[in-house]
């Protein structure tokens, strides 16, 4: 991984094998964010994603091990606990155009990711909504 800042924007190269929550993350603490969003696209081979079940109160992830393009990947950056907290939803296709995704829970770079986080003045926190079962935000 390698990037640079410019003011309130860091553009990122995200290299392969590197998983891509993970980078923002070291990112995220390396720059001291409390408050963003980041969008990417790239190339991936892995990925973990799927959707909050509501009547069971967790989450239904998928796994895909191919090749795929990120055709969307946005989220928001916040803080619990006093840690990083990133939400990404993301939307990944295959080499015939089938598109699967759901909430990230990682993702694999192939070949290379780029990604840019923008940085807002300010912080948002989570708090855990036991009625919900889901982290939301906290003002």
């Amino acid at each position: 991984m390698e990037y640079r800042r410019f003011d309130n924007m860091i553009i990122a190269r995200i290299d392969k094998g590197e998983e891509i929550l993970s980078v923002i993350t070291k990112i995220i603490e390396k720059e001291n964010i409390k408050l963003g969003s980041v969008s990417a696209v790239g190339a991936i081979n892995y990925l973990k994603a799927g959707l909050f079940e509501p009547k069971e109160k967790n989450y239904l992830v998928n796994v895909f091990e191919k090749d795929m393009e990120i055709v969307s990947f946005i989220g928001n950056i916040t803080a619990m606990n006093g840690k990083p907290y990133i939400h990404v939803h993301i939307a990944a296709a295959d080499s015939v155009g089938k598109t699967v995704g759901g909430h990230l829970s990682a993702a694999v770079v192939s070949l290379t990711a780029e990604m840019i986080i923008n940085i807002y003045n300010g912080e948002v926190g989570r708090a855990f909504d036991g009625d919900i079962g889901l982290n939301l935000l906290k003002f």
